[in-house]
């Protein structure tokens, strides 16, 4: 078979094999192999640091292929490899503890980590105390972060695999056929020999612990199922240089590991992988070698790949060593898990940003998405067919009877803390029917609070406390009261935000106020402050009953 490129939804498709969503196309790809069951969807991620949102786009790609494998009928298990062999390369600015939140290196102990550069990190202590290892607190958090968005991946350590002797075979394997593997590799990586002597394993060394690449020999008839020979030697760590302690030991093949290119093929033949999404980042580098491994060295098929673009947060690369991440613990404070779902379910193959400061929009989108799909508003036959395919992937258990509340007017009703007035305005404003049921209800509440979360967070124009109960006190000469009366007449007609915005400096002209002055009346009957939001969109924004009789002192 010719080399495969992971780029899977880029094909030119016959329109029998076009399907709306993208799942359905890998799925195609997956059942024309036709697999042993359980198939197996595979991911992974080397617990360096904080595991991220960006993180999360492997479990998700991956989930959505599997429920549409199973929606065929099929066992489907889905795993997840914890990479917790690797060596910790360098220090990374943040970590966070198992309850999400993200605290500065000199908040642990940091020097229970500098002292252990180079070695797994699943022998590296825990900075905070609270699991086993390095290796383990991360990916403790892993595994809450795919509870919290409800996908049942089957979590596996690769230190597990290598010390009960899963991986002991395909390493021995490697060691036999170590001329070809060298051959194979020199293709891709300029600091191997075809004819040198590299030795495709890297022992942890007895002595401090730390993994070297330096095997000195090889003896697979010793021991059980062989050993090396090794030196413990300097690892180069990108700018920096990790110093070996120049011991000279000897390790069987469940004392080290397998280089990724190899450790990754080894994956895949032990684990029965059939489908594995990957980052771009492995598209060009890790995948050519990994078939080239697997198919020439290990002789096993490679599986059906996918590459997925990644996503950015506020415009920025995702990055745990910079701090530049979030949570998914965090983002389910601010929205709905069907939500973030629905975000993951979009084209894999396009580049996206993640921004919490427009995180309305999205949430708009799902809104759409639902609507669409109980043909409460009209759309494109693009539109109904990805509504009509996706969205029961993305939400649990769909109801026609659910409610949501626009986001932004649930963050208007997130600046009172009076749960009964936060209904009572949502059913004054037609969003909560007479007849609808409890639980609906309390779930569209529910909202009130993530929005309100999410407007503390970004600081925006929601993040006031809006004065409903009573008239703060106030002291407006004639002509600020006789434009405030004329404002709140125009509100009432019903206009637009920027239309309002408008009226405001025009109303001020028109009656010789200060329009610095007249801003401030406003910001002072709604929030009882001398500044606030942008107005005129704010009180848009509002059930616009309590505006205009707010403008006219009233209530």
């Amino acid at each position: 078979m010719s080399d495969e490129r992971p780029y899977t939804l880029q094909r030119d498709l016959e329109e029998d094999e076009r399907h709306a969503f993208w799942a359905d196309i890998v799925a195609d790809q997956v059942e024309s192999r036709n697999p042993e069951e359980p198939i197996v969807v595979k991911g992974g991620i080397s617990p360096s640091g904080v595991p991220h949102l960006g993180n999360v786009n492997e479990i998700m790609r991956g989930y959505y292929v599997a429920e549409v494998l199973r929606e065929r009928g099929h066992e489907v298990r889905q795993v997840f490899t914890a990479d917790d062999r690797d060596p910790l390369r360098k220090l990374p600015r943040t970590l966070c503890d198992l309850e999400g939140n993200l605290v500065d290196l000199g908040e642990v102990d940091a020097g229970a980590l500098g002292r252990n550069l180079g070695a797994p990190y699943t022998d590296i202590p825990d900075p905070f105390g609270c699991c086993d290892s390095y290796g383990d607190h991360f990916s403790t958090i892993i595994q809450d972060s795919a509870d919290a968005v409800g996908v049942p991946i089957d979590l596996v350590s690769n230190t597990e695999m290598y010390e009960n002797g899963d991986l002991e075979d395909v390493t021995r394997f490697v060691l036999e056929h170590r001329d070809r593997a060298r051959e194979v590799l020199s293709e891709y990586q300029d600091k191997v020999d075809a004819n040198g002597d590299y030795v495709p394993f890297n022992p942890i060394c007895e002595e401090c612990g730390k993994i070297t690449e330096t095997v000195t020999s090889v003896d697979l008839d010793a021991g059980e199922a062989g050993t090396v020979d090794y030196e413990c030697t300097d690892m180069d760590a990108g700018d920096q240089t990790i110093d070996g302690c120049g011991h000279e030991g000897t390790a069987t093949l469940r004392e080290g590991k397998l280089p990724w290119r190899f450790e990754w093929p080894a994956q895949w033949q032990v684990l029965g992988v059939d489908f594995e999404p990957f980052g771009k980042d492995h598209a060009e580098g890790s995948w050519p070698s990994g078939q080239d491994v697997a198919r020439n060295v290990l002789e096993i098929e490679p599986p059906v790949p996918m590459v997925y673009e990644w996503f950015t947060l506020e415009g920025e690369p995702f990055s745990s060593s910079e701090g530049n991440v979030i949570l998914v613990s965090d983002v389910l404070e601010l929205l709905e898990p069907e939500v973030l779902r629905y975000f993951f379910a979009k084209d894999p193959s396009k580049a996206r940003d993640f921004s919490i400061e427009r995180l309305d929009q999205l949430v708009d989108e799902f809104d759409r998405l639902e609507a669409i799909y109980f043909d409460e508003i009209e759309a494109d036959e693009d539109e109904e067919a990805f509504a009509e395919r996706v969205y029961p992937l993305v939400v649990e258990e769909p109801s026609e009877e659910r409610i949501r509340l626009p986001y932004t007017f649930a963050a208007v009703l997130g600046m009172t803390d009076d749960p009964d007035l936060r209904e009572e305005i949502a059913r004054r404003e037609g969003h909560v029917p007479d007849d609808a049921p409890e639980w609906a209800v309390e779930d569209a509440l529910a909202r009130v609070e993530k929005a309100r979360n999410w407007a503390r967070r970004t600081e925006n124009e929601f993040d006031y406390e809006l004065k409903r109960t009573e008239i703060p006190d106030h002291d407006f000469d004639a002509a600020t009261e006789d434009a405030l009366a004329e404002l709140a007449d125009f509100i009432e007609e019903g206009h637009e935000p920027d239309e309002i915005q408008g009226e405001i400096y025009e109303t001020a002209r028109r009656h010789d106020v200060d329009v610095g002055d007249f801003f401030g009346a406003g910001y002072r009957l709604f929030f009882d402050e001398d500044q606030g939001p942008k107005l005129g969109p704010f009180l848009a924004k509002v059930d616009r009953e309590f505006v205009v009789a707010r403008l006219r002192r009233e209530r």
